[in-house]
């Protein structure tokens, strides 16, 4: 997790290194331990006002799959860059007309273990259709709880960013106190 000015600086850092003409604006820039995503808003494409819904869907799917081939080698030059100076792994995404597409991006693995009464609700997931497997099924559910508890999830995330605000404020943070510790105010090992 990081702070929010840690996650300015961040997308300040994709702002300034993005080609002015890749996005129409930067939608969004999100990192967890793994990956950094970065979302671009492109312009939607100009369709007659009598065009259907089939008609707007395609010309989207298109949009968006255009620009994917286009901006390709800028994509992967930006991504070279932040994964050498951030240490984790770039992914992409736009947004045109309403619609959300993620190009290549991880999908880490997490392991984790459960009691019965756990297993038994990702069993009957796969047993009603749901998921094909326990794995399957425990992603179906942390979406679940990613859409219905947002709210939640953001107080806890803002609760937390305090959290590492006070502990670098603490004793061990670096400043101008550890600078001015003596021999005598040194951890020995005896």
């Amino acid at each position: 997790m990081i702070t929010a000015e840690q996650h300015e600086k961040l997308r300040g850092w994709f702002v300034g290194r993005l080609p002015d003409d890749l996005f129409e604006s930067l939608g969004e820039v999100t990192v967890d331990r793994e990956e950094i995503t970065v979302i671009g808003r492109i312009p939607e494409p100009r369709l007659a006002e009598s065009a259907s819904d089939a008609e707007r869907e395609a010309a989207v799917g298109s949009r968006i799959q255009e620009f994917r081939e286009r901006t390709r080698d800028a994509r992967v030059a930006v991504a070279r860059e932040a994964e050498h100076r951030f240490g984790k792994k770039v992914s992409w995404g736009v947004e045109c007309g309403g619609e959300r597409a993620l190009f290549t991006h991880v999908a880490a693995p997490v392991m984790t273990r459960l009691r019965q009464p756990q297993r038994q609700v990702l069993d009957t997931l796969i047993a009603a259709g749901v998921a094909r497997s326990r794995s399957d099924a425990l992603a179906w559910c942390v979406r679940l709880v990613e859409r219905h508890a947002d709210d939640w999830l953001t107080e806890l995330r803002d609760s937390l960013e305090h959290v590492q605000r006070v502990r670098a404020q603490g004793p061990d943070a670096p400043g101008p106190l550890a600078e001015d510790a003596g021999p005598e105010d040194t951890p020995t090992d005896s």
